[in-house]
């Protein structure tokens, strides 16, 4: 059996963590803690944090770290093609072909869009297609992965805050190690990913600016 047969559904499961947070993730954080520490030893270490906060704080509280992370005053975005392409036509194309994939292969994607990343994840697990797996892989999810990382920088989350500040009058404050922790899971990802499929990232397509795109938003909503 392939690498790609043996890990769907540690996929699925890592997916689920990226979801808006119910009380099962509790339960499910341990589990993915628990294979990674036998499965991914040398990743194991940089999920810790997150496990260990998800056990030690309230399910309401994780909401709002959730939201707080991708929704509102939003670290980053976890629409993929959003994140790449921004309102760009690309990105309707991109809806358009990956609607099509989701509903041939009976992928429920809830109230999110089908480039959200866990639809995606979810999506890729249950392929049988190796060849469009593996161009999902290289084109979407691993440039994605690495631009919302990115986006947990220091300097950038600096400059985010000052411009909700300046345009909603207030910051919703949270501490810097929590207000930050959502990038583990998706640093993880990311590790497992590159393992599994021994993929290289090809950074020849132009990606938006995450900043530029919020800041030409909230101008609009002004």
């Amino acid at each position: 059996m392939s690498a790609i047969k043996m890990n769907i559904d540690h996929y699925r499961l890592m997916a689920g963590l990226l979801d808006f947070p119910e009380q099962k993730l509790k339960e499910e954080v341990n589990q993915v803690q628990a294979f990674l520490d036998s499965r991914y030893p040398d990743v194991s270490d940089n999920f810790r944090p997150f496990c260990e906060l998800v056990n030690n704080i309230s399910v309401d509280d994780i909401q709002e770290l959730y939201t707080r992370t991708f929704e509102v005053q939003a670290v980053t975005t976890l629409d993929l093609g959003y994140l790449l392409f921004g309102d760009d036509y690309k990105r309707a194309e991109l809806l358009v072909n990956l609607n099509r994939e989701h509903n041939t292969i009976g992928n429920n994607c809830g109230h999110e869009l089908a480039d959200h990343l866990p639809n995606v994840i979810r999506l890729i697990a249950m392929l049988e297609d190796d060849e469009l797996r593996m161009e999902l892989l290289r084109k979407l999810i691993i440039p994605g992965l690495k631009k919302m990382i990115s986006e947990f920088d220091p300097e950038k989350l600096r400059i985010k805050n000052e411009v909700y500040v300046k345009h909603h009058k207030t910051l919703i404050e949270v501490a810097e190690h929590i207000g930050t922790i959502y990038q583990k899971p998706l640093v993880t990802l990311l590790a497992m990913i590159e393992q599994d499929f021994a993929l290289a990232e090809d950074e020849k397509e132009k990606t938006s600016d995450f900043l530029t795109s919020l800041s030409t938003e909230l101008k609009i909503e002004d």
